[in-house]
């Protein structure tokens, strides 16, 4: 196994910290993001011009019924705004970001150096590919055996020559169905996995069926269930019985789109549940027992989610929804181990 010292340690993009360090986590968001490539354009004229307008309040209600239809609402480019973001994090107690950014969606991995710099926050970034769409030119010629090298390179020697290291695999981005790119990036994983004893961060296909596929490819290729971490569940599972036959296979279960209430999601036959519902899944969960596998996150990735756009922002489930669950009958006890255990568990490096 390659670890280089970073056996039961995490690594951030400003080295490594002992897993008791980074205190609350918040295991999915976008510090910043080039997410044009799901802008989907309105066909008629009228629409067509709102959608290539700057997100402001004029037109805050429209981008946000539809997120993807508005150009500029797919863009988190400005560092000085991701700073003051990740700040409203802070200011609740958070401690610990995951990035999942990774390759094909504006990765930076020094622009994430700099934001951990300037908030004193720890941020840790994602190695590998996004969905199929976002791959590069030749993505089909490459080998599992070659993009879990490339995995591997980011997470012990850094990305490019930028000498900043990935902490987590993923999030892998997974169509429904697989497609044959998106099956070599798992396998690939699993590869990275088994070398570096990194957790992997996976993003489903928009269907019930696609977290099961996922984990049967990736432990096929000999991966830790254990330490994989399934995203996406409040918009990919909602039947209680599917949800506890998931949480029986053995992977962390991440609910991550706290703050998203909009029920339309445009891509695809979905209705977004609200946070209400999000915390009624919790707690289903936790008295099933699965308690230890839970983690949280907003996944933060596009302007109308920001606090500055009239969204929730990061700061959003240490503010608004601890209390919530608490008022829920969900214990301190379950929220830390949700909340900084779990995710301490699954950062630091087998």
């Amino acid at each position: 196994m390659t670890n280089g010292g970073r056996s039961k340690m995490a690594q951030t993009v400003l080295g490594l910290v002992p897993p008791e360090e980074l205190g609350p986590t918040t295991t999915h968001e976008h510090l910043l993001i080039d997410f044009k490539v799901m802008y989907t354009p309105p066909t008629e004229a009228t629409d067509l011009h709102k959608s290539l307008q700057p997100v402001s309040l004029e037109n805050l209600a429209w981008v946000r019924y539809d997120q993807f239809r508005s150009r500029d609402n797919m863009e988190i480019l400005d560092e000085e705004l991701s700073i003051s973001e990740a700040l409203l994090f802070k200011v609740q107690g958070g401690m610990t970001i995951v990035d999942a950014t990774t390759i094909g969606i504006g990765r930076d991995p020094r622009a994430l150096a700099r934001i951990a710099r300037a908030t004193g926050l720890n941020v840790i970034m994602g190695a590998g590919y996004y969905v199929g769409v976002t791959h590069p030119d030749g993505m089909g010629a490459k080998t599992p055996e070659e993009i879990g090298a490339q995995i591997i390179e980011e997470l012990t020697t850094g990305v490019g020559n930028t000498g900043v290291k990935a902490g987590i695999i993923g999030e892998l981005g997974c169509s429904w169905p697989l497609d044959d790119n998106e099956r070599n990036v798992l396998i690939g994983g699993a590869m990275a996995q088994q070398e570096t004893g990194a957790a992997i961060l996976i993003h489903p296909g928009r269907n019930a069926k696609a977290p099961f596929e996922i984990l049967d490819v990736l432990e096929e290729a000999g991966a830790d269930i254990g330490r994989v971490i399934m995203g996406h569940l409040d918009r990919t599972i909602f039947d209680d019985d599917k949800l506890l036959e998931l949480a029986a296979r053995g992977s962390y279960l991440e609910y991550d789109l706290w703050g998203w209430e909009t029920s339309f999601y445009p891509l695809g036959d979905i209705d977004i549940p609200t946070d209400a519902q999000r915390i009624a899944w919790v707690k289903l969960l936790i008295d099933e027992g699965y308690a230890e596998r839970i983690v949280l996150a907003h996944d933060v990735f596009c302007k109308t989610r920001l606090v500055a756009y009239g969204g929730f922002g990061l700061g959003h489930i240490l503010e608004n929804i601890v209390p919530r669950m608490r008022q829920k009958g969900i214990s301190k006890v379950d929220i830390d181990k949700m909340l900084v255990q779990n995710p301490a568990r699954l950062l630091a490096f087998a």
